[in-house]
């Protein structure tokens, strides 16, 4: 039996617009599987997984937080934070969490990093050491135009940097037995996915190279990634491992 154990943590939910989610895909193609609103938009989950190991329990990703602008949660239809509510049901609470892996910064991934707590502005995870990688954290402390956007480092991050409590990561890395981070960009700039490689677990939390299930094809990628070519090939490189591989968006299925 596998000394690692996987466990999916809902953080909530937001609508996105489908047609940029799918990329270069025709709507014609897509509109009778993906159900969307009246403005177009598709309701997603955010998806988060608890890895807990003897050693460790390690979160991937964040969501988006409880700290989102109400103008900004009007706009995404955000549902709240439910990760506080999640981990309990999983009998795990925030204090327990020993290490957080980032596979990129973007609000709905990085943006639980800080929480309001008590009324006060805390690290959600305050003994967890926090690894993403050096490309993805020097991008979002400085972005650049076609970046500025993506990113909000004082409001998510700023925080962390204070404390301290980061680890920057340069290129592939295993930061514990069985489980290992790969820089593929695509997405980002400084995109991880995290393989999770021990005795019968093979798991790849591809996170938003392959967020739903409609983007297990190739081709299928989102308007957001920054590069198409090396989305593509860091599917390829996924599709071929043959590992379980968990979505970061999917609404109705964790893991396929």
């Amino acid at each position: 039996m596998s000394n690692i154990k996987l466990i999916p943590i809902c953080a909530g939910y937001y609508s996105t617009d489908a047609g940029a989610s799918m990329g270069v895909m025709p709507r014609a193609l897509w509109e009778k599987s993906i159900e969307v609103d009246a403005k177009h938009r598709q309701r997603i989950r955010i998806n988060l997984l608890l890895i807990v190991t003897p050693n460790h329990k390690v979160i991937i990703d964040t969501g988006i937080g409880n700290k989102l602008p109400e103008k900004l949660k009007k706009i995404y239809a955000y549902s709240d934070y439910e990760m506080f509510h999640s981990l309990k049901d999983a009998g795990y609470s925030r204090e327990d969490i020993t290490d957080v892996i980032l596979t990129h910064l973007h609000f709905d991934h990085a943006g639980g990093v800080v929480s309001v707590i008590d009324g006060k502005e805390q690290l959600t995870f305050p003994n967890a050491t926090h690894w993403t990688q050096e490309a993805e954290w020097l991008i979002a402390r400085n972005p650049d135009a076609l970046n500025k956007a993506a990113y909000d480092f004082e409001r998510d991050l700023s925080l962390l940097e204070e404390k301290g409590k980061m680890s920057l990561v340069k290129g592939d890395s295993e930061l514990f037995d069985g489980i290992r981070v790969i820089k593929v960009g695509g997405h980002t700039e400084g995109f991880q996915i995290v393989e999770i490689d021990n005795e019968d677990i093979q798991a790849i939390w591809a996170g938003d190279i392959i967020p739903t299930q409609h983007h297990l094809i190739p081709p299928i990628i989102s308007a957001y990634d920054i590069s198409r070519k090396d989305s593509f090939k860091a599917k390829e490189y996924i599709l071929k491992k043959g590992y379980t591989i968990y979505f970061s968006h999917d609404p109705e299925l964790w893991s396929k």
